[in-house]
């Protein structure tokens, strides 16, 4: 999910809906069960991961966020201004990722009490200085047009709905990325091994909290389509230069750190 501002939420943040209102409902058990950042996200930023990266996601994400080197095919170069999005940041881990390798960090998500607990951790982990935290919809981004060198979007695009915010949002990411700028975006896919369906499908998955509470959250389900290597666990990389990959999707049972 999303943060929002030092002053409070702004003018232009999302409305109540109800995934702001689950999220919000389990921000602090959620976040507490959060510590690392998927290896695929340290990959793709060019670290070393703690854990395996599967085979598949490697050639997927090809060479990453390419952060070191110059884009011959775009024409930009290394620069030390560049500008880092975690889209649906939920409690900070990968904007504590993209602040280790970019200047400035702008972590975006719909729940106000996720981005609490990224702000929370920002300071505690001394990175709150190159970060900015704004409670916006993914579908909308209060971003210019062309500012964004790297960007995060994993295990959100599935809890957006109906379609047309799902599409928007990809498409809103388009629009913010800087020419030769990178994303990686993931979302969950009927190529997981624990769907038998073959088509695209809504469904809702509990969340449980201490003492057993159940909250349901909603995700979609889509059809992989591209034409890149398919990991049911996570998205091949794309670039500005390039069409938007289509989907792959995070594994996730029960309260997955995978999500």
């Amino acid at each position: 999910m999303d943060e929002e501002s030092s002053q409070g939420a702004p003018n232009g943040s999302p409305a109540e809906t109800p995934m702001r209102a689950t999220y919000d409902r389990i921000a602090e058990h959620f976040a507490s069960t959060r510590e690392y950042p998927w290896p695929e996200v340290t990959a793709f930023l060019g670290g070393e991961p703690e854990g395996d990266v599967d085979s598949a996601a490697e050639a997927a994400l090809g060479d990453g966020a390419n952060l070191a080197g110059d884009d011959p095919e775009s024409g930009a170069t290394g620069r030390t201004d560049r500008l880092g999005l975690d889209l649906g940041c939920g409690n900070g881990r990968h904007c504590e990722s993209l602040a280790g390798v970019v200047e400035r960090v702008v972590g975006v998500d719909a729940s106000g009490g996720l981005l609490a607990t990224a702000r929370e951790r920002s300071r505690n982990r001394g990175f709150e200085d190159s970060l900015g935290l704004v409670q916006a919809d993914a579908a909308a981004l209060p971003l210019r047009s062309g500012v964004v060198d790297v960007a995060v979007y994993v295990a959100t695009l599935h809890h957006l709905r109906p379609r047309a915010r799902r599409v928007a949002s990809l498409s809103e990411l388009a629009r913010v990325l800087a020419p030769g700028g990178r994303a990686l975006v993931s979302a969950w896919s009927t190529a997981h091994d624990r769907f038998d369906e073959t088509e695209g499908f809504d469904t809702t998955v509990p969340w449980t909290l201490p003492g057993g509470e159940r909250v349901d959250r909603f995700y979609h389900s889509t059809i992989p389509r591209s034409s890149r290597p398919i990991w049911p666990k996570a998205t091949s990389a794309w670039s500005r230069t390039s069409s938007p990959a289509a989907t792959v999707t995070p594994s996730s049972r029960g309260n997955s750190a995978r999500e």
